[in-house]
């Protein structure tokens, strides 16, 4: 037995479990992003647009778990308002501030802007741009499970 395991290359690596949570977060904000692109592209094409997620459901008579795949509601982070379009980009339940304390809304004149505007506030999440806002939110939505 010996003899098998020597011809093999051993070494003494611990494997490491723990992401980057800068990363994460913005992985985070990013996957969210994506659904308020797709969410804002078909309504502008007049589609219905819904995101599946798996929900483990408990079946009564036997007592076994299986998963469904269910539709996951998408409250949009945009709306409508004297013919201009407004957005606010959301960490959890937080509105991220994008201009000092008190410059937390977009102003986009029409879906198509709106869009062009997701797509550029994604890359610049991606390129890291925001990561002291989200990390101050991040630090604000932990703070309610402290409670």
């Amino acid at each position: 037995m010996a003899t098998q395991l020597s011809s093999l290359k051993i070494t003494n690596v611990v494997r490491q479990n723990k992401t980057n949570t800068n990363e994460f977060r913005k992985s985070k904000l990013i996957k969210k992003l994506d659904e308020q692109i797709g969410l804002a592209t078909a309504q502008k094409n007049g589609e219905l647009f819904t995101v599946k997620r798996l929900k483990n459901v408990k079946d009564e008579g036997s007592g076994e778990t299986s998963q469904i795949e269910v539709s996951k509601r998408i409250n949009a982070w945009y709306w409508t308002d004297n013919n201009k379009t407004y957005l606010q980009i959301k960490y959890g339940t937080k509105v991220l501030s994008l201009q000092g304390k008190d410059k937390n809304t977009i102003e986009c004149a029409s879906q198509d802007e709106l869009i062009k505007t997701l797509l550029l506030v994604k890359s610049a999440v991606a390129s890291g741009e925001l990561d002291a806002v989200i990390e101050a939110a991040s630090v604000k939505v932990r703070e309610r499970f402290g409670k």
